[in-house]
């Protein structure tokens, strides 16, 4: 969700306010926000989160209101149809497994999506863990039958199996690389290697 008003950080506190609230115990203080962040400066995250208060994101802090909260809660911002993407089954992140596409949706924050087209798939596998792609984790896909070198993609092999995994492009070569060292790369004919789509989002489940 870009907001025209604000400056690159102020959004990306926002996004991280968007997608990581729910970890918290409690509505988090300037302080728990800064070590969360990973900023030095208590006064100048404050002067951001100001900004996003004139903006209307998140909500007044006084005396009476203890820690940052958003004016909307991510379910609130995201119970709409607008928000819902396809979940098409489970993807592996070792070898291969077929895709199990299924009418199920799941509800994505705008900031994990891009405006073309997506879809959601539940990663199986730990191929992709030194990437931070995690069993279980789900990864939002941008549709699309094409990729840059170095790009996380969904590649359909010989028409049956699909993985999530970063791709090589090369003349009469395509190589699926993992991001976990134990294991090897795997190199086809570039016939046998459909994009299906290109990692743009990912989202993950604490209980």
């Amino acid at each position: 969700m870009n907001t025209p008003n604000l400056t690159r950080r102020q959004q990306e506190i926002y996004e991280y306010l968007l997608t990581h609230l729910h970890e918290f115990p409690h509505p988090p203080t300037l302080d728990e926000l800064c070590d969360a962040l990973g900023l030095s400066s208590r006064g100048s995250l404050h002067k951001q989160l100001q900004a996003l208060i004139k903006e209307g994101l998140i909500e007044p802090m006084n005396n009476q209101r203890r820690g940052v909260r958003l004016a909307r809660t991510p379910a609130e911002m995201i119970d709409t149809d607008e928000y819902e993407l396809p979940l098409y089954g489970r993807i592996a992140a070792g070898q291969p497994i077929e895709a199990i596409a299924n009418p199920e949706t799941i509800a994505v924050p705008p900031p994990l999506r891009t405006e073309n087209p997506c879809y959601v798939l539940e990663v199986k596998g730990d191929s992709m863990i030194e990437e931070g792609i995690l069993d279980g984790d789900w990864v939002v896909i941008e549709q699309r039958n094409h990729a840059h070198n170095g790009e996380i993609v969904v590649a359909l092999v010989d028409g049956e199996d699909a993985t999530l995994k970063r791709i090589e492009q090369q003349p009469g070569k395509v190589t699926l690389h993992p991001a976990n060292s134990t294991m090897q790369s795997m190199s086809f004919l570039p016939e046998q290697v459909q994009i299906q789509g290109v990692l743009v989002g990912q989202m993950r489940s604490y209980h």
